[in-house]
């Protein structure tokens, strides 16, 4: 299993939300690249960026961070927030992004998707946002009416290989993460998934090892101290996934 160690990025800070919650905010860090230079040097290989303005507005107003998280780092990067347009994603593959993520635009533009993996392969992921069983768009700021393993199997359909799947309220609660979900995910779903939100102990990655899911996301329990991401690689014996 690939731990991914996470930025989340406002105003070109490294922050955190509470259950997708934009009114609670913790900033981490005004150098994102610091952090990130970071979670290399603990044995990192990928970096998972989220531009927080961007999946709520549909924006790329951290582009230019994202530009230098690319430039200052040797992790691969994959990055979701705003990506709705072929032209966002040829931008962040320009700057050597290594996988787009797609989510508010896999619901609202029917076709999109497919599309894209047509002509970007697996460089294109998508993100599913989970609230009480429904997908949630807009940076989790709309819930609509698609259930979260109808949608999975529609993006199974158009040629997706990769989900990460978001449980909106394990999020930045430091609470543990939805096993059932990611166990059922992984035995019913022909993808690579990959588990986000609420991962807070070794005894999680341990559990999501068993589960077999392909990766999981850490992103509060890093900040506040709550796991060595030295010792979680060391744990899962990360061995260089996408090379």
């Amino acid at each position: 299993m690939i731990l991914f160690p996470a930025i989340d990025l406002f105003n070109g800070c490294a922050v955190r939300l509470i259950k997708g919650d934009y009114a609670q905010m913790t900033v981490y860090s005004d150098k994102p690249w610091k952090v990130a230079r970071s979670f290399e040097e603990a044995g990192a290989a990928w970096l998972h960026v989220v531009d927080l303005e961007g999946a709520r507005d549909g924006t790329t107003a951290n582009f230019e961070t994202v530009r230098r998280l690319a430039e200052e780092t040797g992790l691969k990067i994959e990055v979701g927030g705003g990506i709705r347009a072929r032209a966002v994603i040829e931008r962040y593959i320009g700057i050597g992004v290594h996988r787009v993520i797609l989510g508010t635009a896999a619901i609202t533009q029917p076709g999109f998707v497919g599309e894209m993996v047509a002509l970007f392969g697996d460089k294109i992921a998508v993100g599913i946002d989970i609230k009480d069983g429904m997908v949630a768009i807009r940076g989790w700021t709309e819930v609509t009416g698609t259930e979260c393993f109808d949608f999975c199997r529609r993006m199974e359909s158009v040629g997706v290989k990769t989900i990460i799947c978001t449980d909106i309220s394990k999020d930045g609660v430091l609470g543990g993460t939805n096993l059932d979900l990611y166990r059922r995910l992984s035995a019913e779903m022909p993808m690579d998934i990959i588990a986000s939100g609420g991962v807070s102990t070794m005894d999680d990655i341990r559990a999501l090892c068993s589960i077999g899911v392909c990766g999981a996301i850490l992103g509060k329990a890093l900040y506040e101290g709550k796991i060595s991401l030295k010792a979680a690689i060391e744990l899962t014996a990360e061995k260089g996934y996408g090379q």
